[in-house]
């Protein structure tokens, strides 16, 4: 008999161990699936997600949501770590959990369920099997059970729609060049006011914007003296000069910028000297009648007294403008105003 080659025996016994090694190399997915679990809930972030983990032949599919794309590749990481895992496959999504979704599903069969008591009035039937007379009334009431129609279900009412926010208010545009017919509140005075005094009016005459009515007349309006003179008793003239400076109504105010009102009195300078010339010639004519000399000056004085007297008589004019007097002025820049109920604050508009 023939001996066997020592050399055949090692190769039977390497191949028989590399056998054996291999078997026991093979991965075991039911502990790798348990370990990549295990490693899940040790994280904080994904302890509390509902993630599946499958494998097979070390290959390990990752399935379910995450919060974020870190969370993602951190699983996809842990998994990875686990010793047997040769691939990762992550179907892992990024966004809120779909339970929400299936917790949602059940609410059309709840809603549904009604129909499914329709068949109710079946058990009233019953009663027909007995004959007594105390059961008639429960047949009379079966046959009426019988003629009525099963119940409908009922129909969703609709919700009610929120009625619509209501559109902004319009804004006007009154334009430069646009004039404002003013009504005095308060009464001017070139001999009691002051520049810089505050007065106060009404508009007389609504403000309007391509063919709308745009501020209503009544609306208030305040203004100020820029300039004040008085006339002096002999000498001078008076004069006034006044701007507007705002429009309020529907309870916003509007700066104004509109051109200057003037008004000037009368001048009695050149005619005072006239007058008081006059007054010492005519003096003087009666003091040479008496007898000239000492009558001449006597008479000159008497004369200036006399031309004294009447131009203190006609003072020079002053300016007054009293209340409802209606002013023009005119809208040196455009304003912008926004729609208000018309009112006309109880004052009647007046002609110019």
């Amino acid at each position: 008999m023939k001996r066997k080659s020592p050399l055949y025996l090692y190769v039977l016994f390497a191949f028989l161990l590399s056998l054996e090694l291999g078997c026991a190399k093979k991965p075991d997915d039911a502990k790798i699936t348990s370990d990549v679990q295990a490693k899940f809930s040790q994280d904080s972030g994904l302890s509390s997600k509902q993630l599946s983990v499958q494998a097979a032949n070390g290959v390990v599919t990752l399935s379910g949501t995450v919060d974020n794309e870190a969370q993602r590749n951190a699983a996809s990481q842990q998994a990875a770590s686990i010793p047997g895992v040769k691939t990762v496959v992550n179907n892992l999504q990024v966004g809120p959990a779909p339970v929400d979704a299936q917790a949602a599903q059940p609410a059309p069969e709840t809603a549904a369920a009604p129909p499914a008591e329709t068949p109710k009035p079946t058990p009233a039937k019953k009663p027909r099997k007995s004959s007594h007379s105390d059961d008639a009334p429960n047949s009379t009431n079966g046959q009426m059970a019988e003629n009525t129609p099963p119940p409908v279900a009922a129909t969703p009412q609709p919700q009610p729609v929120a009625a619509p926010a209501p559109p902004p208010p319009k804004k006007y545009i009154i334009d430069q060049g646009t004039q404002l017919t003013v009504r005095l509140v308060d009464a001017i005075d070139s001999e009691k006011n002051q520049t810089g005094d505050t007065f106060h009016a009404t508009l007389n005459a609504p403000l309007t914007s391509d063919g709308e009515e745009a501020v209503p007349a009544g609306s208030n309006i305040t203004g100020h003296l820029i300039e004040v003179k008085s006339a002096g008793k002999f000498a001078g003239q008076s004069s006034v000069v006044a701007q507007l400076d705002s429009l309020a109504f529907g309870g916003k105010t509007y700066n104004l910028q509109t051109d200057q009102y003037k008004k000037q009195g009368s001048s009695r300078g050149k005619n005072t000297a006239e007058k008081v010339g006059a007054g010492a010639a005519i003096g003087g004519i009666i003091g040479a009648i008496a007898g000239g000399g000492k009558g001449a000056a006597i008479g000159a004085a008497a004369g200036g007294g006399l031309g004294g007297g009447v131009q203190a008589a006609t003072k020079s004019q002053q300016i007054k403008l009293p209340s409802e007097t209606v002013l023009n002025f005119t809208l040196q820049a455009p304003i912008t105003v926004v729609e208000a109920p018309s009112s006309n604050g109880g004052r009647q508009k007046l002609d110019n």
